[in-house]
C-alpha cells in the first residue's frame, strides 16, 4: 500500500512539473470555457464547459488534442473527444493557438469542430477566443 502511494505521488508529483495549465473562452453559436493541462510537449487533454446556458441544458467536453506542430508564435493541433449535454456525440476539435506577444502567456485561437451525435445527427462548430497560460515561473 505504501508502495502504492508513494507511486502515485511521485507520478503526480513528476507529471506537475512538466506540464502546463491553460484557461481559454471560445465564442460560437455554441460557446464553451476550456480549462486544460499540457502534459509533456505535445499532450493537451482540455475540460470544457458550455456557457450561456441555463444549468439544467448544460453541456460538457472532454477533448484529448494532441499538438501536431509548434513553432515560437503558434500551435496547430488536432484532438478527439466526447460531449454530453445539447448535441451530445463524439468531437474531432481542430485549431491554432497564436501567442503573438514576446510573453507567450496571452494568445487567441481558432478551432473548428465535427460533432458526430449518437442519435446519426451531426454538427459542424467553429469557434475563436482567447487563451491564457499560466507561467511556469
Amino acid at each position: 500500500m505504501k508502495k502504492t502511494l508513494f507511486l502515485a505521488y511521485f507520478l503526480f508529483f513528476s507529471i506537475s512539473v512538466f506540464s502546463q495549465t491553460t484557461v481559454s473562452f471560445h465564442q460560437s453559436n455554441l460557446p464553451f470555457l476550456g480549462v486544460n493541462y499540457q502534459f509533456g510537449e505535445r499532450f493537451i487533454p482540455e475540460f470544457r464547459v458550455g456557457t450561456d446556458q441555463y444549468f439544467e441544458d448544460l453541456s460538457l467536453e472532454l477533448a484529448g488534442n494532441y499538438i501536431l506542430k509548434k513553432e515560437n508564435s503558434f500551435e496547430f493541433y488536432a484532438g478527439l473527444g466526447a460531449r454530453i449535454g445539447s448535441f451530445a456525440g463524439v468531437v474531432i476539435p481542430v485549431g491554432l493557438n497564436i501567442y503573438p506577444f514576446d510573453q507567450k502567456d496571452f494568445g487567441f485561437h481558432m478551432e473548428a469542430a465535427p460533432i458526430i451525435g449518437f442519435n446519426d445527427s451531426a454538427l459542424f462548430r467553429g469557434s475563436f477566443g482567447i487563451r491564457y497560460r499560466f507561467s511556469k515561473n
